[in-house]
């Protein structure tokens, strides 16, 4: 596609939330792929809550921020050699994911990351309107900045989806600028544009003065200001790269009765190919740019997310999450506040570092050496898999005491049971796929 192709363009992510009016349990469901460079290592992390000295500082990735009297513990997905988390889900249910989009505003050389923000965010928010301030304030004070990849400078701005058992946000930035938009119908998505138009709920208080002064945006009429139309820039991002993947996410949340399965299978989007990806779409295609994406350097889904939030602080709050690209890995169950096996959070850049996470990408590259052939049996082998482990967790949660403690140790438990399964499993399918 030349020049500003997007062979020559990074982006990252989509995610969706749907609302407890269109779910089977009545529950809100928060979803997120992580896309990233292929072989990026991003292995799951969790951190405990914790009490700190006010004033005291906290450095992010690039920059030091104040800290705060009392952090949040979660559960999520972090590139290896980053502060930041990709998505995650604190111990109140707030579950934050964000995604590079592509705006007319210059990005700064140093400021915080996307991923920064994520983090602070289910650090501090007890609720997923408490997070949105917390971002809007971070953003305003320090503004986003420095480039979120190690191989390469690459500033980018971001959008995050924000959603607790009770409401859900979708928070668009554009250096310190920022539209908001409340999930009201359904749910919402976020891929890597600009998607806020005139249906903004708030916005930053400069952020149509600085379009005007921009010339983005006629002088004040009676029109009511669209922030996608006056701040989104195609010239890096063709609209090719997010439009398909959008576009499949916005028709789930607009689905009925929608269960974690369902969600997840949305994850492994690959349009035509369903749960299995098949190659061959040109740069031009949409549907080169699938929700579980293949398409290095552009980008590669690293790392995958489904909560269910129910709101509920008695019940364990359990996240399925999948390493690589999900359809050629199973979503397994972590519960957050509770331990995760060493390996699901060991990893670095190098393959021999080991880790989890290089083990099922061990397995993706064996798929790729022949999709036709190698994909299908692979997420066959998994579906049964993750059939039996659900009927697992189901059986065990209804069996995990009340009491806080021995949840947490019941809860860290049935993780580990599970890991040793799936690690089984994973060294059989290797053997099974490299015969082939």
């Amino acid at each position: 596609m030349g020049a500003s192709g997007p062979d020559n363009v990074r982006v990252s992510c989509d995610s969706l939330v749907v609302l407890g009016s269109r779910t089977a349990s009545g529950h809100t469901i928060f979803a997120k792929n992580s896309d990233r460079p292929a072989a990026e290592c991003q292995p799951m992390f969790a951190a405990e809550g914790a009490r700190h000295t006010v004033g005291s500082k906290l450095r992010c990735q690039l920059v030091e921020v104040d800290q705060v009297a009392e952090t949040f513990g979660f559960v999520g997905a972090r590139p290896s050699w980053l502060w930041g988390l990709e998505h995650g889900v604190n111990q109140r249910g707030v579950a934050i994911g964000n995604h590079t989009i592509f705006t007319r505003d210059t990005v700064a050389d140093v400021g915080l990351l996307g991923m920064d923000l994520v983090r602070l965010g289910l650090e501090r928010g007890e609720s997923a309107s408490a997070a949105v301030e917390i971002l809007i304030d971070l953003i305003e004070r320090h503004g986003q900045g420095g480039s979120g990849y190690a191989d390469t400078h690459w500033p980018y701005h971001n959008s995050f989806l924000v959603a607790d058992a009770r409401e859900a946000w979708l928070l668009e930035a554009s250096a310190s600028r920022w539209a908001l938009k409340r999930a009201t119908d359904g749910g919402l998505s976020a891929s890597n544009h600009a998607s806020i138009g005139t249906d903004w709920e708030r916005l930053g208080h400069d952020t149509i003065e600085h379009a005007i002064a921009k010339d983005w945006w006629p002088e004040p009429t009676a029109t009511r200001f669209d922030f996608a139309r006056s701040y989104r820039s195609t010239d890096l991002a063709p609209p090719v790269i997010s439009s398909g993947r959008y576009a499949t996410t916005c028709r789930a949340t607009a689905s009925s009765k929608l269960d974690v399965a369902a969600v997840q299978r949305v994850l492994r989007d690959h349009y035509d190919g369903g749960e299995i990806y098949v190659p061959g779409a040109s740069l031009d295609d949409e549907r080169y740019f699938s929700v579980c994406m293949h398409a290095d350097p552009v980008g590669t889904t690293t790392a995958s997310m489904v909560v269910e939030l129910h709101g509920d602080p008695s019940r364990p709050l359990l996240a399925w999450m999948a390493l690589t690209n999900p359809c050629v890995s199973p979503y397994l169950p972590v519960f957050v506040g509770a331990a995760l096996p060493a390996e699901l959070t060991q990893g670095r850049a190098e393959p021999h570092s080991g880790g989890a996470w290089h083990r099922f990408k061990a397995l993706l590259s064996e798929v790729e050496k022949d999709h036709v052939a190698r994909g299908p049996m692979v997420r066959a082998f998994w579906k049964e898999f993750e059939a039996d482990v659900v009927a697992q967790t189901n059986a065990a949660m209804m069996s995990f005491p009340s009491e806080a403690s021995g949840r947490r140790r019941c809860e860290s438990e049935h993780t580990q049971t599970v890991w040793a399964q799936a690690s089984a499993a994973l060294d059989t399918l290797l053997d099974r796929v490299r015969v082939l």
